[in-house]
């Protein structure tokens, strides 16, 4: 049952990323842009991690103001760009594709690495990134024959999501060489909120902001596959390897192709599917513990 434990709390967590369409959609048919959807997220977001941590994480709620820059890193240049890049897709493309361009982040993770923090560049590594951009090829390519389902925007900001979720692992890394993911994820979403509520022009939409839809989707929205699935998913992280948990996070895309399929009545083809497999595949090989990596070597 101890084995047990973590894996259903990360695979909740990753349901509730899964889910993040429903919100998305919604807020944008109320007239709601990316952006404004954004701000939104991380602003309640950070309301949230701010009242839970002052009451059970106060300790890991003081940094050093010579750190800032890192949360300007996880703040700005990824939870931001990540976010609207994801939240456009989601608009703009099937859902499950839109996911799916997502999970493209640890190919990008795997090349940022290799160029900034020196890591090696294995032949396994290799073998997955060139996984990951051939799927990505196949994925665009339908476009030419079902433009319904892609769009030039859909693919770039579907591949800018996957790029900006990436440079949260290269800044967060350098985050939590000195604090808790408590303190790292709460002053991630502080700094964002602070960096957009400004330019968002957020206040433009008063009126609409304190309606009831508004109200219940946007709070949903914070709650639920935000900071529910980030307590969920650090829970989880304390008993079972990052290894581990980045391949049972898989259940993300598969969720998001249920929506796709059965709440938003989108096709999926076959050389999509053929092209989502390589990417999964290649998510789930870099993320193989040492040792299976050794023994796929061997």
């Amino acid at each position: 049952m101890k084995h047990v434990y973590p894996i259903f709390l990360i695979s909740i967590s990753a349901t509730l990323w899964g889910i993040i369409a429903i919100f998305v959609r919604k807020l944008s048919a109320i007239g709601l842009s990316s952006m404004e959807i954004v701000t939104i997220r991380v602003v309640m977001a950070a309301i949230l991690l701010g009242i839970i941590g002052l009451v059970k994480y106060r300790p890991q709620m003081k940094i050093s103001l010579s750190d800032l820059k890192l949360f300007i890193g996880t703040g700005i240049f990824s939870i931001v760009l990540f976010n609207w890049c994801y939240f456009t897709s989601v608009n703009q493309m099937n859902l499950s594709l839109a996911v799916i361009l997502l999970y493209t982040s640890p190919a990008f993770v795997t090349i940022l690495s290799f160029l900034f923090l020196k890591e090696k560049m294995t032949w396994l590594k290799a073998v997955s990134v060139s996984g990951t951009i051939l799927g990505c090829m196949l994925i665009a390519g339908v476009s030419q024959h079902d433009a319904a389902s892609l769009s030039t925007l859909g693919i770039i900001t579907g591949l800018g999501a996957g790029f900006g979720y990436a440079l949260y692992s290269i800044f967060g890394k350098f985050a939590l060489e000195k604090y808790q993911p408590f303190t790292v994820t709460f002053y991630t979403f502080l700094i964002a909120a602070i960096f957009l509520l400004p330019i968002s022009g957020l206040w433009n939409k008063a009126g609409l902001l304190f309606s009831g839809q508004v109200l219940i989707y946007g709070i949903g929205f914070a709650l639920f596959p935000t900071v529910i699935a980030f307590l969920l998913y650090t829970k989880g992280l304390e008993k079972i390897e990052s290894s581990k948990a980045a391949i049972i996070a898989t259940v993300e895309p598969l969720v998001a192709t249920l929506l796709s399929l059965l709440l938003y009545k989108e096709s999926f083809g076959l050389i999509q599917a053929i092209g989502s497999s390589l990417i999964l595949v290649s998510v789930i090989i870099v993320n193989l513990p040492k040792k299976q990596k050794a023994s796929i070597i061997d």
